[in-house]
């Protein structure tokens, strides 16, 4: 396996990886709240998870990235196209966007989700204003994967 290869791997990890660990930290915060509220109004079971399910994004985020980097490397249908170092890096470097703001932006929004599963225990009428403080977290997110999906489909080889 050539060292470009192997770069090209390691940021397909790096963007799942990073992505996915601030996601299922995020999920589990608020389940952990989310699971307190239930205990006591199951019926609101449905808000709960849609705010649970928010901070979860970033780890498919880094997944479709780590398939773009794969398939931009000829990994993904068996056999590998030959890269030139540098593009190697390039799709490191890609990968970094997704993965690392995926990593804090899910951790962040899954403490503000969280936050939010106390307005709906107070004032469930509210909830909508909790989702979309949550979501703006999100954007991040969003902005961290367009960066690495237009770095990534800009390289040429």
């Amino acid at each position: 396996m050539s060292l470009s290869i192997a770069f090209a791997i390691l940021g397909a990890a790096l963007s799942a990886g990073l992505a996915g660990i601030g996601s299922a930290f995020g999920v589990k915060k608020v389940g952990e709240v989310g699971a307190g509220l239930i205990s006591e109004e199951p019926e609101k079971f449905g808000r709960i998870l849609f705010l649970q399910v928010l901070p979860g994004t970033q780890g498919i985020y880094g997944f479709l990235t780590a398939i773009m980097i794969l398939q931009k490397a000829g990994l993904l249908g068996g056999s590998a196209k030959t890269l030139p170092l540098e593009v190697g890096v390039a799709l490191l470097a890609a990968s970094l966007t997704t993965g690392v703001v995926g990593l804090f932006s899910a951790i962040y929004q899954g403490a503000v989700a969280a936050q939010g599963v106390q307005i709906l225990a107070k004032k469930p009428q509210e909830v909508g204003k909790a989702i979309i403080m949550s979501a703006m977290v999100e954007t991040y997110a969003v902005l961290g994967l367009l960066i690495s999906i237009l770095s990534i489909t800009s390289i040429n080889y």
